[in-house]
């Protein structure tokens, strides 16, 4: 290509870096209202806050489907900017164009009616729980089943039509694919977990079910997430009904929690998760704000974020052995008659239990199994909206012998469907299968690693965590990713193998 060529390419992609950034900071101030909308808006503005949060996404929409960008993409497709195929130049035009070409099928119509009804569901979601009143919610969850139906038929698919729609948060995977990879996992994890059962073996759960002061507990999680890495100059935690981290842009990451006085897990381990995704957010390259080589790869790769620093590390002995006594002087009235090893095990008890947030790391993945299930049964209608509790509670009781007492318990645990996030469940699974893999290579390069937790040092996993993953951005899919990094495909042998050397001891099996 002439050298002139060369100039109009770069001139374009400067042209078309602008226009995203221009749009993801839109989008960015959307993050923002939402973020609020969970947290601090008083009540009665939902009604406006919902035509705000519609009216941007349509914003948004329209500008990022533009068919001026649809032209610069078709110029720089052919390009020499992307003959480096894992370049920072030729990434960003691979996603763009890959979400453009998906974008640009749904029309701005759809997308703010999309907004609008996930909006006004979230609040209606949110009292219907606190009522344990399934009726309040049903309408909005049919307008929601009704509108990812006709996102997936827009978008298309080769064979599942719920394909269509895990591919808007894991790239790439579909429903046979992750399936293949849940039943080998289910076919080990299942009978595991029946062997923990069936051991006799229980820890003193109710330690962890004493008086733990809630702003005891914020000071007490607020300086483990510093310790492991959260940096609070770049992001803030606040409380809200159901958590979430929200990436605002850069310097600027939001975590959120729930306070349980009766149980230390709940937020403690809760703002651990949250504080692993906001490390992620915080470890992009923020030169590349608002461009794929600057964001996150998926949602599977970031829940191995959370994942990892809640569980892997959080719930290790290394991480107790330095942290306990501090517990202990957090919260004398509980834990001071308390040894390291009852908290321990305390922490990492393992049984059926009714709300997936809470669950442990045995049992968790069954959780996200039954709504992967039933997520595709909804969007393939082989269930309906109204089907909805009695088909949850009679797969509960199959897969963990205890039925839930109600549907705030049961089918409204979760935010997710409210707010028309399907697809999204089956990425916690992949994201403990993701994080198990990343954590066993990690302690092949960093072998003191397990030490430096006993002293508190975070620092080197950080660091690793930058360099092997979060620096990529969406250089690789994550299958890819994984491979990358461990030089293994994704399989389900880590994560038991860790929970087969973890729980193993604890339960004399």
């Amino acid at each position: 290509m002439s050298s002139n060529g060369s100039n109009g390419s770069s001139a374009t992609y400067e042209k078309l870096t602008k226009k995203i950034r221009n749009y993801q900071t839109l989008g960015a101030c959307g993050a923002l209202l939402s973020w609020d909308e969970q947290t601090l808006m008083p009540s009665k503005g939902a009604e406006f806050r919902s035509e705000q949060l519609s009216m941007i996404a349509g914003m948004v929409h329209e500008s990022s489907t533009s068919a001026e960008i649809g032209d610069m993409l078709s110029e720089l497709r052919s390009s020499e900017l992307t003959q480096k195929s894992d370049s920072p130049e030729a990434v960003n035009i691979r996603e763009v164009s890959r979400e453009y070409n998906k974008s640009k099928k749904l029309s701005r119509e759809f997308v703010e009616e999309m907004t609008l009804v996930t909006s006004q569901g979230q609040h209606a979601w949110k009292e219907a729980r606190e009522k344990k009143d399934f009726s309040i919610f049903l309408p909005y969850l049919e307008k929601v089943i009704a509108l990812k139906i006709k996102q997936a038929e827009t978008y298309g698919y080769e064979k599942d039509r719920y394909d269509a729609l895990i591919d808007d948060y894991e790239p790439g995977a579909t429903f046979e694919s992750i399936g293949k990879v849940f039943a080998d996992f289910r076919d080990e994890l299942a009978p595991f977990f029946k062997a923990i059962q069936d051991s006799g073996n229980q820890p003193k759960s109710k330690i962890i079910e004493r008086d733990f002061p809630v702003d005891a507990q914020e000071k007490f999680a607020s300086e483990c997430a510093k310790a492991i890495g959260f940096d609070f100059s770049a992001g803030r935690l606040d409380v809200t009904t159901h958590p979430f981290c929200s990436g605002i842009g850069p310097g600027d990451t939001r975590i959120t929690t729930r306070y349980n006085p009766n149980h230390f897990p709940d937020a403690f381990f809760g703002t651990l998760h949250e504080a692993g995704h906001g490390i992620y957010e915080q470890g992009l390259n923020t030169k590349y704000f608002g461009l794929p080589i600057g964001q996150a790869v998926s949602l599977g790769i970031h829940e191995s974020q959370s994942r990892m620093w809640e569980n892997l590390v959080g719930r290790s002995k290394p991480f107790w052995k330095r942290f306990y006594g501090d517990a202990q002087k957090a919260f004398p009235g509980a834990l001071k008659d308390v040894a390291l090893d009852d908290f321990y095990w305390a922490v990492n008890d393992v049984r059926s239990s009714f709300i997936r947030v809470e669950a442990d790391e045995v049992t968790y993945n069954l959780h996200i199994i039954l709504r992967f299930e039933m997520e595709r049964a909804m969007i393939n209608e082989e269930i309906s909206a109204a089907d909805v509790p009695a088909v949850w509670n009679e797969k509960f009781t199959s897969f963990f012998g205890i039925t839930p007492p109600d549907d705030s318990m049961g089918c409204m645990q979760d935010v997710h469907w409210s707010a028309g996030l399907m697809g999204y469940f089956p990425t916690y699974a992949l994201g403990n299968l993701y994080a198990a893999q990343f954590f066993a290579k990690a302690m092949e390069d960093l072998p003191n690693m397990y030490a430096n937790f006993e002293k508190g040092e975070f620092g080197e996993l950080k660091s690793w965590l930058n360099e092997n993953i979060h620096s990529h951005g969406q250089r690789y899919p994550a299958e890819k990713l994984v491979e990358v990094v461990t030089g293994q495909k994704l399989s389900h042998k880590a994560e038991m193998k860790y929970l087969r050397d973890k729980y193993g001891p604890l339960y004399g099996i």
